[in-house]
């Protein structure tokens, strides 16, 4: 079974002030998406630096998630934590998927040049970033997550199959006829 987390990062939807519509974007994405059985870890927390690290820590040491994605607290303002926080329980980073979700988010708003989303490796697990609007998500995972179930093979983790109509997953012939046998 694959684990992922699911965080929803909002001080106002962690408070009931409005709907989370980003956990719901994700799930929704991943579950067109993955062609294998998984499991969703899901969270609506606060933009507070310490519950979000303890949140990412929990998910990838105690609940074993393979990839963890967070929506929101991103962007330049004070209370947006969430990469500080991402970076501050991360073992590397990976500076690739970051590079990409931007790349492909300035084709559709100039703005998304203030997102300060990042991806990072703890132990085992994916730790990604994404922004808080659910259209931006879809465009994101859209970019990124062909190289996800190739990245989580590398750090040891479950085998991800993804339904090719909706993203196909890269993985170089090696680990393609590996996972054949």
């Amino acid at each position: 079974m694959v684990k992922i987390g699911l965080v929803t990062i909002s001080d106002r939807a962690s408070s009931g002030v409005y709907d989370d519509l980003g956990g719901p974007a994700m799930y929704d994405w991943l579950d067109q998406a993955l062609s294998c059985p998984w499991q969703a870890s899901k969270h609506i927390i606060a933009d507070e630096q310490a519950l979000i690290e303890q949140t990412l820590i929990n998910l990838a040491d105690d609940v074993g998630c393979c990839l963890i994605l967070t929506t929101g607290g991103t962007g330049p303002a004070k209370r947006d934590v969430t990469p500080e926080a991402t970076l501050a329980v991360a073992d590397k980073v990976m500076d690739g998927f970051a590079e990409q979700m931007r790349a492909v988010s300035l084709k559709y708003v100039p703005t998304a040049i203030l997102s300060r989303q990042v991806a990072v490796i703890r132990n085992q697990a994916l730790i990604i970033n994404l922004p808080g609007k659910p259209s931006a998500i879809a465009e994101c995972l859209d970019a990124v997550f062909p190289a996800v179930p190739y990245c989580v093979d590398l750090l040891e983790g479950p085998f991800i199959t993804t339904h090719p109509e909706k993203v196909t997953s890269f993985r170089p012939k090696h680990a393609r006829q590996k996972a054949d046998d």
